[in-house]
């Protein structure tokens, strides 16, 4: 597998410098200042690939191997506003993307809210922090400091109680804090929202359901693959993350079985999957093997980390937390050797794209990491630590 490293652009606090020193190979980046909505330029593009390849006029030995992502605009996923403005922008990023080498886009169609957590730096007994979801937490946040209408309705009532005790135990600034781990979001897009921009958002999906949101899912995807397919682009949906409802929005993305009737729905391999373990590890029977078996062709990307659940669950909805990568809910290794497998599997057919790219992710924050601004999730030492993890695995399993 390629081993890739997350770099958010100029402002992120790791440097090209320092990436090159982790053992990555290739870059995940994004140009997160282009509006959504709007086609990424070709000049823009090639200025993160100059970041990239030749930071301060040297060659880095890197390149831009994935987008994560182009993103999908609340226009295209609620099917209001200019949607065909928003589709022929995403279509042109497509064709600027390809004319600039650039073969493999990441994305996802979850409402709103991009990643969730209610704890973006939980202690961990050996002075590390990790990011966490506490399902009591987050009921509190809906029920009580988002006052969503109806949201009570939604758990459990000793849930609901338990949810009531964590509030009235949060001083202003406890509840402060949790509303901006929540609504944080997307690093770099939704972190400005305020508790009305989020309730203007849900009330567009209101009334939608899970099968209406999928059915403009596939008429999103109906529209782009065939020039995704023209380009030799591939397009990998990342799952929900949490792979949950939350705050009443619809989740399409969130099982093995979503995958299957979105990838049976529109047949081509420019239409994929980004297996994501640490999100789809969450739901308490997800098999790795079992969604490589089956998806295996069209897995284009891999985001390999790990996630542990603990109590209290409510349902399928459960807390849990960033884990180490090699420990935690989701087999590692047995994941990583299907996916050496499925890679022999495609030099057999002499598929070009016969090498996965695969990227740590939500690293614990270890050692310097604590002396730094970095982005949620998105350590130096904790990342390194992860990518030098799974590296070994790889070497042993070949």
């Amino acid at each position: 597998m390629k081993q890739t490293w997350r770099w958010f652009g100029p402002s992120d606090a790791i440097t090209i410098a320092e990436i090159m020193q982790t053992g990555a190979s290739g870059i995940v980046s994004a140009l997160h200042q282009v509006p959504t909505g709007h086609a990424w330029p070709v000049t823009d593009i090639k200025t993160r690939q100059k970041q990239i390849e030749q930071p301060n006029g040297r060659p880095s030995g890197l390149t831009w191997d994935v987008v994560e992502s182009v993103p999908v605009s609340e226009v295209i996923k609620s099917q209001t506003g200019p949607v065909k403005q928003h589709l022929r922008a995403y279509k042109q990023s497509l064709r600027n993307l390809a004319e600039c080498g650039i073969h493999t886009v990441c994305y996802n169609f979850m409402p709103v809210l991009d990643w969730t957590r209610t704890d973006l730096c939980s202690a961990l007994p050996n002075g590390g922090h990790s990011m966490r979801f506490d399902l009591v937490d987050f009921v509190a946040f809906d029920c009580f400091i988002l006052c969503r209408q109806g949201a009570r309705h939604d758990y459990l009532a000793e849930t609901v109680e338990a949810a009531w005790a964590r509030f009235e135990d949060l001083a202003d600034a406890g509840r402060q804090a949790l509303s901006n781990n929540i609504v944080a979001g997307l690093p770099g897009a939704n972190d400005k929202w305020s508790l009305e921009d989020v309730q203007r958002c849900l009330d567009a999906y209101a009334h939608m359901t899970p099968e209406t949101l999928r059915s403009h899912l596939i008429d999103f995807l109906s529209e782009v693959v065939p020039t995704a397919e023209a380009l030799g682009i591939r397009l990998c949906c990342h799952p929900d993350d949490p792979p949950f409802p939350l705050l009443g929005l619809p989740r399409v993305m969130s099982t093995q079985d979503d995958y299957a009737k979105v990838l049976d729905a529109v047949k081509s391999s420019a239409n994929g999957a980004t297996l994501c373990t640490g999100s789809l590890g969450v739901v308490a029977d997800f098999d790795p093997i079992s969604f490589i078996t089956q998806f295996g062709d069209r897995i284009h990307f891999a985001h390999l980390r790990n996630t542990v659940r603990h109590g209290p669950s409510d349902g399928q909805r459960h807390s849990f937390s960033e884990s180490e990568h090699l420990t935690g809910d989701t087999d590692m290794v047995a994941t990583i050797r299907a996916l050496l497998a499925e890679e022999q599997r495609r030099r057999g057919q002499g598929r070009a794209d016969h090498e996965i790219p695969m990227r740590p992710d939500h690293g614990h924050a270890l050692l310097a990491d604590h002396n730094r601004p970095v982005q949620p999730g998105y350590p130096l030492i904790g990342r390194m630590r992860g990518l030098a993890e799974l590296r070994g695995v790889m070497h042993a399993c070949r």
